[in-house]
């Protein structure tokens, strides 16, 4: 569905008329007009906004190829994305690994002697718990998808975050395109620390470990649903971006005043961002980047809309409907 403005009173500003210096006909077609003009003008600054957009492949391309793997970044940078989003655990050794879950997800992963975890027990199968010799002995891509059928299978580790800058950085360098940046998702949270990952300060000491000295700061975001992570790069004047993420349940505003201070962006799931969240974010400073958007009207009515970026699973689709935004509007 597409999202619709909410504390909205009305789409368009009252146009008061003057019945006693036009005619009735007259009458009738300024208002029309002038809601065409307001409409245009607002496409004309939608056509702005989707012209800088930041378009995200979320954990690379997962529509197309599995996700957070090397392949489907790569990808994903041939799709023309300006950022890939990624996520990041930790194994029993100190490694920072890719990927979405702290264990083996029963959806995509496959182990040795074709092993599929039952749902039931697959985080029993803890990346917290295992050295990165072992995580890199399970497969989580041939198997493909389910809830992603245009997704081609495809054998696929689990990679170490600095395999993922190197591959990238030197895949940007071959195809002469412009640089990447990254947006590195922290996955904690409070009621899992010791079980499956490290306390925030460890956390963090470990991603800003991996982040290579070459690699311009300003092309790294870090996000995150859990404050504590966030609030420690900001302690420490970390040089990257801080996003705060804001799940489907959450309060935008009653999360930015738990974070305690103002991030470089706000990160909600898409269906919680109206004109009001964008237009206030934009006067603290804040860039907008919700998430998923996997729907192209949605993705038509938030560039219109205004917001910063998007973080999609989908940057085929999301790039062709951002195109035909601009040629509309020419």
């Amino acid at each position: 569905p597409t999202p619709t403005p909410s504390g909205s009173k009305s789409s368009f500003p009252t146009v008061p008329t003057r019945p006693d210096r036009m005619t009735r006909s007259a009458e009738h077609r300024l208002p029309t007009l002038l809601l065409f003009v307001f409409f245009a003008a607002i496409m004309r600054t939608g056509s702005a906004q989707t012209a800088a957009l930041d378009l995200q492949g979320h954990r690379g391309c997962r529509a197309l190829l599995p996700e957070n793997t090397i392949a489907g970044f790569i990808k994903a940078l041939d799709l023309g994305v300006t950022t890939l989003e990624l996520d990041v655990v930790t194994s029993a050794d100190s490694q920072v690994v890719v990927s979405h879950e702290a264990w083996m997800s029963s959806e995509i992963c496959t182990g040795p002697g074709n092993r599929i975890p039952d749902p039931s027990g697959e985080q029993a199968l803890n990346l917290f718990q295992m050295n990165y010799a072992e995580i890199s002995g399970w497969d989580c891509g041939r198997r493909g998808h389910p809830r992603f059928p245009q997704q081609q299978p495809r054998a696929s580790v689990k990679p170490l975050l600095r395999d993922v800058f190197l591959a990238c950085e030197q895949h940007v360098l071959e195809t002469s395109r412009s640089p990447v940046t990254y947006n590195i998702e922290i996955r904690s949270a409070p009621e899992t620390d010791g079980r499956f990952h490290p306390e925030p300060e460890t956390f963090v000491r470990l991603l800003r470990s991996v982040i290579p000295d070459s690699l311009n700061p300003a092309r790294i975001t870090v996000q995150s649903f859990d404050l504590r992570p966030l609030r420690l790069l900001h302690k420490s004047a970390a040089p990257y971006a801080i996003s705060l993420l804001v799940d489907e349940h959450d309060d935008p505003e009653a999360k930015l005043l738990a974070l305690g201070f103002t991030p470089d962006a706000i990160s909600p799931y898409y269906r919680r961002v109206d004109v009001d969240l964008i237009r206030i974010s934009h006067a603290r400073g804040m860039r907008v980047l919700p998430w998923t958007v996997n729907d192209p009207a949605a993705v038509r009515q938030l560039a219109v809309w205004g917001v910063d970026g998007l973080i999609t699973d989908d940057p085929e689709m999301a790039a062709v409907v951002l195109h035909a935004c601009r040629r509309s509007v020419r």
